[in-house]
């Protein structure tokens, strides 16, 4: 069920957050109840993509020691507790709200399509693993009223994964035996990702910037570019550990084990909640 991956589900709360809602108890206890839903949802799509990579994690230096690969949990019992989870998240998704149990099954119809065909295609595979976060930030959205929640979050959202999704291609390329079990890393090359690298790095800065200037519900102040700098340097450190320290297959064991990234997340966050609601 890989807890450590239920991180990622957090971007559910960037539509309460940043329109500014975390304060209001019925819309925290929404996106609460979703995102404990998406985590569910996740996990269901977990399993069942373990069992369809079953034989290339066998061949896998690490995949190997995953439940399934390793032959300590069952493919029947996997595929039982995937379809309960599948099926949960669904119904008691569209009890919540229907426009969230669509980007919710739009998420796994996607995820199916990327683990049967699409993760083999350069470009496309890591542009679906960018649309993941993008659907998570949509479904998070989708469980309040949103009255301020700007544009530009979308697309900082899609910049920052295709910078996480090209950074870890870059890392399995480097990794002994990675391109033994990924057929797409056949399709790349490190110059071209480290190119891929520089300009989605850019743009996802960018586009950050633009947002702290630009949206409409920021303080007149323009206090939000300070939190500019955390944002640089987050990027930046994770750049490093990419090319210098060969690392970044698994973005999630990054942000569970580097201290420098966790205390520029804390930092950015407590800078973004002292400008929302105590400016």
């Amino acid at each position: 069920m890989r807890p450590k991956q239920w991180a990622k589900n957090v971007l559910l709360f960037a539509g309460l957050i940043f329109d500014r809602q975390l304060t209001v108890a019925g819309a925290l206890q929404r996106t609460a109840i979703g995102f404990a839903l998406f985590c569910l949802l996740t996990s269901g799509v977990y399993l069942l993509n373990d069992t369809i990579d079953l034989k290339a994690d066998q061949q896998h230096p690490k995949k190997r020691l995953r439940p399934l690969a390793a032959g300590d949990l069952p493919v029947p019992v996997a595929l039982v507790a995937s379809a309960i989870f599948l099926i949960s998240a669904l119904v008691l998704g569209y009890l919540l709200s229907p426009l969230f149990a669509l980007l919710c099954l739009s998420y796994l119809v996607l995820n199916l399509s990327y683990s049967l065909w699409l993760k083999h295609l350069p470009i496309i595979d890591v542009m679906i693993l960018a649309g993941f976060y993008v659907l998570r930030v949509g479904a998070g959205v989708a469980l309040i009223e949103v009255e301020r929640f700007s544009p530009w979050l979308y697309v900082f959202t899609t910049f920052f994964a295709l910078f996480l999704g090209i950074g870890k291609r870059r890392a399995e390329l480097n990794a002994k035996g990675g391109g033994q079990t990924r057929r797409v890393l056949a399709g790349y090359s490190g110059p071209f990702l480290d190119q891929l690298l520089q300009i989605v790095l850019s743009l996802a800065i960018l586009t950050y910037s633009l947002y702290t200037f630009s949206a409409p519900n920021l303080p007149e102040s323009h206090a939000m570019m300070l939190t500019i700098p955390f944002v640089i340097y987050g990027f930046f450190r994770y750049l490093y550990l990419v090319q210098v320290r060969n690392t970044g297959e698994a973005p999630e064991d990054i942000l569970f084990s580097d201290r420098l990234i966790q205390a520029d997340l804390v930092l950015w966050g407590l800078s973004i909640l002292l400008i929302f609601y105590f400016s």
